[in-house]
């Protein structure tokens, strides 16, 4: 059972997100703690009704916790507790998903105007004071979204959201998704993932916001990428090990793609050696695509939820694993 709101002590545990500075601003008289590394939150677990925790987590906390009711995950993903361990404990779990749905999408977004509109190239020319004149040769130009053609491999939260921002644009937008029957969520077509080969061809901007599955992993392979229409743009806001690396910079180097976006690699950091760091056609952002201002107050809304749920005595938790 979760202690009364007066006996309860909350452990924010991040190296970088100050969910504590958030929770105390909205709830003052709830007492709670914030540590920074995962010594500190060793020491201090043990004071901890409820953790809102994510990469520090590590599951021999379990044993210097046994206060321990409740983990709301900082992130989307929760492979890193055991959840057999948690449920013999009673404690409950649930993810942060959907915390930054709407950063992830928009900056796919970006990602897709700043190629169509060449803004790298605009910034490279700053740094060297050029001012580049009007050009004749029609592939080096800008170009606008209008009439294009969007697919998106992953239709859920985010994807829906790239999908309505894209449509703004004026652009057609297809989406595959596991379930087809589980609607378009503002695609103007939906398909099943079996038929993305199908659907390559077809689009002029191919944008993966799926989770990495077994099913996506390697899903943008050689012979996607073969079938992708020559001078497509690839972005990637999922994951890297759904698209092969290596395939990728072979298809750039061959001039099948007009260009990549980039928001995660196989292996995080990027290898400073990696092909990808020069190519002029690639942009290259640093799994920056969820950060966002709001992070940790939409943490803390869920937070929130969770916590009066479980007050209430309520079964079900809002984004429950455990």
């Amino acid at each position: 059972m979760l202690p009364a709101r007066h006996d309860l002590t909350i452990g924010c545990a991040h190296p970088a997100y100050r969910i504590q500075a958030s929770l105390a601003a909205r709830a003052p008289d709830l007492r709670s703690f914030q540590v920074e590394s995962r010594d500190a939150l060793s020491q201090r677990i043990a004071e901890a009704d409820v953790l809102v925790v994510s990469g520090l987590w590590s599951n021999d906390l379990l044993d210097r916790a046994p206060r321990l009711c409740f983990i709301q995950s900082i992130a989307a993903g929760t492979d890193q507790f055991d959840r057999e361990a948690l449920r013999a404990r009673g404690i409950r779990l649930a993810s942060a998903q959907g915390v930054n749905e709407r950063a992830v999408a928009q900056h796919a977004m970006a990602l897709i105007l700043a190629v169509a509109r060449r803004l790298p190239e605009a910034r490279d020319n700053q740094a060297k004071a050029v001012w580049r004149g009007l050009i004749s040769d029609l592939a080096r130009r800008e170009d606008e979204l209008t009439g294009k053609t969007l697919l998106i491999i992953g239709l859920g939260r985010i994807g829906g959201r790239l999908a309505r921002l894209a449509k703004a644009f004026e652009m057609t937008v297809i989406g595959v998704r596991r379930d087809p029957g589980a609607g378009a969520n503002g695609a103007d077509a939906v398909h099943a993932m079996a038929e993305l080969p199908a659907l390559l061809p077809h689009a002029d901007y191919v944008t993966l916001t799926c989770p990495l599955t077994p099913e996506t992993q390697g899903i943008i392979d050689a012979a996607a990428l073969a079938r992708i229409k020559p001078g497509a743009v690839l972005v990637n806001a999922a994951r890297g090990k759904c698209v092969d690396e290596a395939a990728l910079i072979a298809a750039l180097r061959q001039g099948r793609l007009y260009a990549a976006a980039l928001d995660v690699a196989a292996e995080e950091p990027l290898d400073p050696a990696s092909p990808l760091w020069a190519m002029p056609n690639v942009l290259i952002t640093p799994h920056a695509a969820g950060e966002t201002r709001r992070y940790e107050e939409n943490v803390v809304d869920i937070l929130d939820d969770n916590l009066d749920r479980l007050w209430r005595g309520e079964a079900t938790l809002r984004n429950q694993i455990v």
